[in-house]
């Protein structure tokens, strides 16, 4: 991977005009297309296979009249006055007449109708008129509003009343942006000046971030052509690809500019830094995008294209981080190299770092103990974490829908926002309303039933329906526990009255998706840590720390949820957040939180130990190591945070009801993660853990894919790209060759070599000397050794899969005639032959073309090829051997093992 993002980086700094138009382009296409077919989004919260989205949608085909969205105007009389007099029941059922006869109004419900109950409240100060419509909320034409509206009006100037118009049809929970989201690019752009020291450094990311979110956005509303999406799917992607977006631009610039400060050609800087950084954008955005579309495990249709919109933005960012970024970089050329600091404030530079670091490890175990009590302790309040589905109740005060919801609220109680449906298949009955009716009078004595006001079968008289009106508010838990209560009866009416019912309503199929998201937390969770410890134990090689790095995760995602909890549930600080509705948040928060902060937690996990086992690898000291390189990665780490805090968090004081408690959640999630969990619970750990903290089971270590998720491979490949000499024509180059065993053991130790192409070498030695698992090494089938290798000019391990194509192999203890299986290798053109206990070739005829073929040393294609021969004691082939060859000793270090 860091081999192909060199190549890609270099690509794009080359052809940086056509890479911008590109992009650009893509820009335009993106927009242009969702701007002539966007079909807009739609908020139906449709969760497929529930009861009451199945009882929904059968009412959508025998009772299209209650299936739709619905209105509501209510008259509000004033202090001391009545609403059910002679004239207003006269101006009412005019209003109730011009109603009836818009075109998506489906019927109108007189409240002073003799068969209406409980449309005038109990202080008969106030009169509900609903208004059924024949579409769903997405469709509403904003003349039907209008109209309704205007009818209102007239009815309150015949009145004298106030009449609020508003119910689920006037309801705006489309989220828009507002300038309050500018300050957290205003901050973003503030960190970034301060952090590069330039305008130009700091400007970049921003760009490629808003360009990459403009992509995004587009091509989100075009799939409205294909797929339905709610409106707070575009949203999401902007605010996650704003973060994502800028972090990732922040790690490429970062890395290029510290090259260039080291006096690295421009060009080369950018594939460098393309091919490393790169490496680490790549793994944190496909951690990214694997969490969101994990989404789809809740097996709810919009929340997953929810996380496909999501991922995609993210993609776009990491798409634009490693070919757009690039380009950029490449324009500016070596105005981004940074300017000398002066001696004293490079002296002065990591002096908080390391105050930090230090104090974090000083007393490790106290350190450990308070941030996981404290964070525990913050966790407390995400046990009354309440979900539920917006409704009207969550919308701004002033605004119609919010207006009408409290006074149906304050006058008929807060039932009456979110009433049930109670269906009933009466298609075998003989008696459809009298057996509706005694249903509806069952029902009207379940505890938390405030009334019962409609009860009637549909004009077929195959379905009926009952209207029920709980005692309690739509996201309370005491509705959730009517809804059991009334589907526990179903039972009871089927064997009675031979009846199936069914609870459905917009209440009903919020209580259902909350429920089901609810459920499926723990799947999620356990595919996101899963995930998480596999990922991690793949780059850092250790069990300890992947093991570390998921338990502060899920401690992050705990105090989020608590303080997630503490303002939008319990209601603290709401009002100096502006939080309109407490009492419950939107039910996939959770969900979303946990899949888009665990990519963001992987992401500084990464970048911060990394740099920690880096310096371990190269001087062996645990706790140099976490001093050392917590200093160099805290800048960028710090940066990036503070960056992704201040965009979550500018959403949260104008953001919508929707987005609002998920843009807090992941701004406290980060900064929880960032500052508390990885920079002082990790090196504490690690402190506590010393060495034990690196290195994976043998097993599990050989069969655990390596991720380069630094681009170490590439890093290495380069230093060794002269060695051991420019052009060298060398076939196997080896310096400081080393092998231990399962056990830790060495095998063989401090070995330098040097073949030309064409050369024979031979290893020989008696006992545990090491030969056959040297010889397997530079055959590219043993690469858990440390050193340098190159083998017909490949770096290994990093070229092993490739080097192998031209590798032969010839065990001569298992083989019947190596003779054959050279001479093979041979027309195969194969560059390097390898021949194991080549002492054991006794036949004469075999050892005769053995050493005619080692003579030769030429393959089909008339290039020669080169030796590795391996035996006890080179005077017993010493016949076979060309006068050039080179003999290697190779003596026991101490009994050991290799498996």
């Amino acid at each position: 991977m860091s081999s192909f993002l060199y190549r890609l980086g270099r690509a794009a700094a080359r052809a940086r005009v056509l890479v911008l138009a590109l992009w650009v382009v893509v820009l335009a296409l993106a927009g242009g297309a969702a701007l002539l077919a966007n079909q807009g989004t739609d908020d139906a919260f449709a969760i497929p296979g529930s009861e009451s989205q199945d009882a929904l949608d059968h009412l959508g085909r025998v009772f299209p009249e209650v299936s739709g969205t619905s209105a509501q105007l209510v008259l509000v009389v004033p202090d001391g006055a009545k609403a059910d007099t002679p004239p207003n029941r006269a101006a009412v059922a005019q209003a109730v007449t011009r109603i009836g006869k818009l075109d998506q109004v489906a019927t109108v419900v007189n409240p002073f109708d003799k068969n209406v109950d409980g449309a005038v409240s109990d202080d008969d100060r106030a009169a509900l008129i609903a208004v059924p419509l024949k579409v769903q909320l997405a469709q509403v034409d904003p003349a039907t509003k209008t109209q309704l509206s205007a009818i209102a009006a007239d009815l309150g100037t015949a009145t004298g009343a106030k009449v609020h118009t508003g119910g689920d049809a006037f309801s705006d929970r489309v989220p828009k942006l507002s300038p309050t989201e500018g300050i957290g690019l205003l901050i973003a752009l503030v960190v970034l000046v301060l952090m590069f020291r330039s305008l130009t450094a700091a400007v970049m990311p921003l760009l490629t971030a808003v360009l990459g979110v403009g992509v995004a956005v587009g091509l989100i509303y075009l799939a409205t052509l294909v797929t339905p999406i709610s409106s707070t799917a575009p949203m999401l992607a902007v605010m996650i690809g704003l973060a994502v977006g800028i972090d990732y631009a922040l790690f490429l610039l970062s890395r290029h500019r510290d090259q260039l400060g080291e006096g690295l050609d421009v060009e080369e800087s950018i594939a460098r830094a393309t091919a490393t950084a790169g490496s680490a954008v790549i793994f944190a955005g496909l951690t990214v995008v694997i969490a969101l579309l994990g989404l789809a495990v809740a097996g709810i249709p919009f929340l997953t294209t929810m996380g496909i919109a999501a991922a995609v933005a993210v993609a776009l960012a990491v798409a634009i981080a490693v070919t757009l970024v690039p380009a950029l970089m490449s324009f500016a050329g070596k105005r981004l190299r940074p300017r000398t600091p002066k001696p004293k404030r490079r002296r002065r530079k990591p002096r908080i770092a390391r105050w930090w670091v230090r104090t974090a490890t000083k007393a490790p175990l106290v350190t450990v103990l308070v941030v996981v009590a404290g964070l525990a302790i913050c966790a407390i309040p995400a046990s009354s974490l309440r979900l539920a589905l917006p409704d009207s109740g969550t919308e701004e005060h002033g605004s119609p829908a919010r207006d009408t919801y409290d006074v149906v609220s304050e006058h008929f109680g807060p039932g009456y926002n979110g009433p049930l449906i109670v269906t009933a298949d009466i298609i075998t009955s003989t008696d459809p309303v009298g057996l509706v009716d005694k249903i509806a009078d069952e029902i009207r004595h379940v505890p938390g039933v405030a009334s019962v006001p409609l009860s009637t079968p549909n004009p077929k008289g195959d379905t009926g329906i009952i209207q029920v009106i709980p005692t309690t508010a739509p996201d309370s838990a005491q509705t959730d526990d009517l809804v059991a209560r009334l589907r526990g009866l179903e039972p009871h009416f089927l064997d009675t009255y031979g009846t199936q019912t069914a609870v459905t309503g917009i209440t009903a199929v919020g209580i259902d998706v909350s429920a089901q998201l609810g459920s499926a937390l723990l799947p999620f969770g356990i595919l996101v840590v899963g995930l998480s410890l596999i990922l991690l134990a793949m780059v850092f090689r250790s069990i300890w720390v992947p093991i570390k790095a998921t338990a502060g995760y899920l401690l992050s995602v705990a105090a989020a949820f608590g303080a997630t909890s503490f303002v939008f549930v319990q209601g603290h600080l709401a009002d100096a957040l502006d939080v309109t509705h407490t009492g419950s948040v939107i039910s996939f928060l959770p969900i979303i939180l946990m899949g888009v902060l665990f990519g963001l937690a992987m992401d500084y996990e990464v970048f911060l130990v990394s740099r920690i086992r880096e310096d371990y690898v190269h001087n062996g000291d645990p706790h140099h190591a976490i001093e050392s390189g917590f200093i160099s990665a805290s800048r960028v780490v710090v940066a990036a945070a503070v960056i992704m805090f201040a965009v979550f968090a500018a959403f949260v004081p104008e953001g919508s009801a929707t987005i609002k408690p998920i843009a807090f959640s992941l701004a406290v999630g980060v900064f929880v993660d960032a500052f508390i969990v990885r920079m002082t619970l990790v090196p504490a750990v690690l402190a506590l853990l010393g060495r034990r903290a690196w290195g994976l089971p043998p097993k599990l270590d050989r069969v655990l894919p390596v991720f380069d998720a630094e681009g170490d491979a590439l890093v290495h490949e380069l230093r060794l790209a002269d060695w051991p000499a420019p052009d060298s024509t060398e076939a196997i180059s080896a310096r400081a060759l080393r092998l231990e065993d399962d056990r830790g053991r060495p095998v063989y130790t401090g070995l330098d070599l040097h073949l030309p192409r064409g050369g024979v070498l031979v290893l020989h030695g008696t006992g545990a000397c090491g030969k056959t698992a040297l010889l397997y090494t530079l055959a590219g089938r043993v690469t858990k050794f440390t050193g340098d290798l190159k083998v017909l000019g490949r770096v290994l391990p990093q070229h092993t899969h490739a080097l192998r194509r031209d590798v032969a192999v010839v065990p001569c203890r298992t083989t019947a005639d190596p003779a054959r299986q050279i001479s093979g290798a041979l027309h195969d053109d194969a560059g390097l032959i390898v021949v194991d206990d080549v002492d054991l070739v006794l036949r004469t005829d075999v050892r005769d073309r053995v050493r005619a073929l080692l003579a030769d040393r030429v393959t089909d294609a008339g290039e020669a090829a080169t030796f590795v021969l391996t035996c006890q004691d080179p005077e017993r082939i010493r016949d076979l051997l060309p006068a050039a060859a080179q003999l290697r000793t190779l003596t026991a270090v101490q009994p050991a093992e290799v498996s």
